[in-house]
């Protein structure tokens, strides 16, 4: 299953003449492109999806977000990660 995944964004950079980031996934660090947000900025919350960013949204509800995919045991495996 492919989820939309929210993660904050902790740096901003251009790739190939893309807009790129490094999104933080509550201690998980991956690249992610911005294009399609490009007025994203650093610490703001964005919904990651087969990566690239794609929407917005509040801490709050990012954080909701990660509570329950980390309860529902799919948070480690859609970031690639072994659940330990």
């Amino acid at each position: 299953m492919c989820l939309g995944v929210p993660g904050k964004i902790v740096e901003i950079y251009e790739a190939g003449g893309l807009k790129m980031g490094k999104v933080d996934f509550g201690g998980v660090t991956r690249e992610t492109c911005l294009s399609l947000i490009p007025d994203a900025q650093v610490g703001e919350y964005t919904v990651i999806h087969v990566g690239f960013a794609i929407s917005r949204l509040s801490e709050r509800e990012a954080q909701e977000s990660l509570a329950l995919l980390r309860e529902m045991g799919g948070f480690e495996q859609e970031l690639g990660q072994e659940a330990t």
